[in-house]
């Protein structure tokens, strides 16, 4: 059984080669964005304590995301950027929870289903940057950046598995993946993960 998922829409290297030319901007989207997927691993676990199969996973999925941004922290503080005061609007993740269906059940599939494909989009491109960086320790940073990230793009698939059906859970990941593709082909770059 396949658990990971093939992009509909593949990142040029270009992207990563623009997203990199404001290195400060791109380390503080990347922050805002672990924080709030460890806010959301503890977020499914706040909603779902009796998916109790779930907990293990993804109390480690948000200990790690957590580590990882103090890691990209760190790379901040070396650089003299701070946090900005506000977290900026991110009309990748606006247009995917636009996707949600309303059932109870529905959406929490969809959730789960999401996150992985945001995991897969961010191991893509972290990929894409730790190859067009030439500062070796950050070049290093995004290349375990992005191996931690394939894991959890699975780990999502795997949870949904645990709780409904097969057929359901890839039929509706190929209509989500899908959805994705569409919304990263419009998107604008900028120095940010999406």
């Amino acid at each position: 059984m396949k658990y990971s998922i093939d992009l509909t829409y593949e990142t040029p290297r270009e992207w990563a080669e623009n997203a990199i030319k404001d290195m400060d901007s791109l380390l503080q989207d990347h922050a805002d964005n672990e924080r709030k997927v460890s806010a959301m691993a503890l977020g499914l676990i706040a909603k779902c304590p009796d998916r109790i199969k779930w907990i293990p996973e993804l109390i480690e999925t948000a200990i790690e995301e957590l580590e990882h941004f103090e890691g990209v922290y760190r790379f901040m503080e070396k650089r003299g950027v701070q946090l900005p005061q506000k977290m900026a609007e991110d009309k990748y993740m606006k247009q995917l929870i636009g996707s949600i269906r309303s059932g109870q059940e529905e959406r929490l599939i969809d959730r789960v289903l999401i996150a992985s494909i945001v995991e897969m989009r961010g191991m893509e491109r972290f990929k894409l940057i730790s190859e067009v960086l030439e500062d070796p320790d950050l070049k290093q940073f995004y290349k375990e950046i992005w191996t931690s990230e394939a894991k959890h793009g699975t780990m999502f698939v795997k949870l949904a598995l645990m709780y409904w059906e097969e057929d359901v859970i890839y039929k509706r990941l190929s209509e989500l993946n899908e959805i994705e593709g569409k919304i990263c082909e419009g998107l604008e770059w900028r120095s940010a993960i999406h």
